[in-house]
C-alpha cells in the first residue's frame, strides 16, 4: 500500500488510505483529534484537548476517580483546588491535568512549565520549540516549511527567490541561501543589495 500524501500520525492501509493513530484524524491524519468534542463527553466534568490525547478535571469540590468520574469530595471543597485533587492516605493534594503544568507555590493553582527554555522539549535540530499552557509543539525554524518528501514529514528551506518573499533591490539580483537569502546588487549598482544606486 502507497499513501502518496503520506500518513503523519497513522499507518498506510491500502492505495492512499490512512488508519490514525488514536487521537487523531484527518485524511493525513495530520489533525489532534478533539475528544472532548465527542458523544458520549469523555470525562464527567471538565475535559481538556491535549496533543493526541486529552485530560479529564474535575470542579470543586470533587475528585477524579480512576475510572475519569468525579466524586465528592468535602475535605476536596476546604482545599479549593484549581483543577480537582486527590485524597492519598487522608492527605489532599491538588493535582493538574497535564505533565507540562505544575502546582504553583499556593499548592492549589497550576503553573506552566515553559519545556522550551527548560530544555526539557525534544525538537530535532531544523525545527524551534513553541511552548503552549501545558504543552509545547516544535515547528519549523523560520527559512524552512514543513513538506511531505519521501515517506516522511521534514522541515525543507524555502526559496525565497522564487517564492517572491525577498525584500531584495528592484535592481538586486536574489540569491537563495540555506533557511534564508542574499541580495546582490546588479551589474553596475553599487550597494547593499537592498539598496542599489
Amino acid at each position: 500500500a502507497t499513501c502518496g500524501h503520506g500518513c503523519k500520525y497513522g499507518e498506510c492501509m491500502g492505495p492512499n488510505k490512512c488508519k490514525c493513530f488514536p487521537g487523531f484524524t484527518g485524511k493525513t491524519c495530520n489533525q489532534d483529534l478533539n475528544e472532548c468534542g465527542l458523544k458520549p463527553r469523555p470525562c464527567e466534568h471538565r475535559c481538556m484537548n491535549t496533543h493526541g490525547s486529552y485530560k479529564c478535571y474535575c470542579l470543586n469540590g470533587y475528585m477524579l476517580m480512576p475510572d475519569g468520574t468525579c466524586a465528592s469530595s468535602r475535605t476536596c471543597a476546604m482545599v479549593n483546588c484549581q483543577y480537582g485533587c486527590e485524597e492519598v492516605k487522608g492527605e489532599v493534594q491538588c493535582l493538574c491535568p497535564s505533565g507540562g503544568l505544575q502546582l504553583g507555590p499556593n499548592g492549589r493553582t497550576c503553573i506552566d512549565i515553559d519545556e522550551c527554555s527548560t530544555g526539557k522539549a525534544l525538537c530535532s535540530y531544523n525545527r524551534r520549540c513553541v511552548n503552549t499552557f501545558g504543552s509545547y509543539y516544535c515547528k519549523c525554524q523560520r527559512g524552512y516549511e514543513l513538506k511531505y518528501i519521501s515517506g516522511r514529514y521534514d522541515c525543507v528551506d524555502v526559496n525565497e527567490c522564487v517564492t517572491n518573499t525577498h525584500s531584495c533591490n528592484l535592481h538586486a539580483e536574489c540569491l537563495n541561501t540555506e533557511g534564508s537569502f542574499k541580495c546582490k546588487c546588479k551589474q553596475g549598482y553599487r550597494g547593499t543589495g537592498f539598496d542599489c544606486a
